[in-house]
């Protein structure tokens, strides 16, 4: 096996930047699997079914773990039994909302899991820049200490890797497009319904990615009324 190839597993939502970190991962990794996690948030219906099309593309094994306990233990906007997703820009305090409690803490320990038993090192996850003033668990201080702890959790020294940590949303727009990524079979709308609503955080993200990264957006929207506002000053929210 050619030093460039090394084994990994790659968490893959159906989201647009997880798909890209999964043909991104192919390039460089032998993908031991693909790993998804069925919960209960809004849109995960509609994330999974585009997770399977590209594994298949690719050829590459596709697991779904169940998370039910989020159902009955968790609070947040995302999950079916939280309130309604809020629209607006996706930098807003608002989208807070929308946090599920240490979700990419519970899904790197258990893919690190199951990265050892598969005979696995490297654990692959799509958090890009933007995602730091939003989400707790993908600022760069608990990524670090992340990485430290499943290697140290692990007998084989599992490594943390992420691709696009210092790339923006239109950044991985463009480097998906090189890549060669199929974009209208990804999911970013947080509402879940048939189609991206256009105006939720998440499909705001998603449009303004591909304006900025001046690509055809292939997705069909409800709604493609003009965008909301960037923030003056980005949120972060303390512990």
């Amino acid at each position: 096996m050619s030093d460039l190839k090394k084994k990994a597993v790659v968490l893959v939502s159906g989201g647009m930047d997880s798909i890209c970190a999964l043909y991104e991962a192919e390039q460089s990794y032998e993908i031991v699997a693909a790993i998804s996690f069925k919960y209960s948030s809004k849109h995960n219906r509609r994330e999974l079914p585009f997770a399977a099309f590209h594994c298949k593309k690719l050829k590459v094994p596709h697991r779904i773990v169940p998370l039910t306990f989020f159902t009955s233990h968790f609070k947040s906007r995302l999950l079916k039994n939280g309130g309604n997703i809020p629209d607006g820009h996706y930098q807003e305090e608002s989208m807070k909302q929308t946090v599920v409690p240490m979700r990419n803490g519970i899904m790197l320990t258990i893919g690190a899991g199951l990265a050892e038993s598969w005979g696995a090192k490297f654990i692959i996850i799509a958090a890009h820049a933007g995602d730091h003033a939003i989400y707790p668990d993908c600022r760069e201080a608990f990524m670090e200490s992340m990485g430290d702890a499943l290697s140290l959790g692990t007998y084989i020294g599992a490594r943390l890797v992420r691709p696009f940590i210092k790339m923006t949303k239109s950044e991985i727009v463009t480097r998906g497009t090189e890549l060669g990524v199929d974009f209208s079979k990804t999911w970013s709308c947080y509402k879940g319904s048939k189609l991206h609503c256009g105006k939720c955080g998440t499909c705001t993200e998603r449009r303004e990615a591909f304006i900025l990264a001046k690509q055809d957006d292939p997705t069909e929207y409800r709604s493609v009324g003009p965008l909301p506002n960037k923030p003056t000053s980005i949120p972060v929210f303390s512990g």
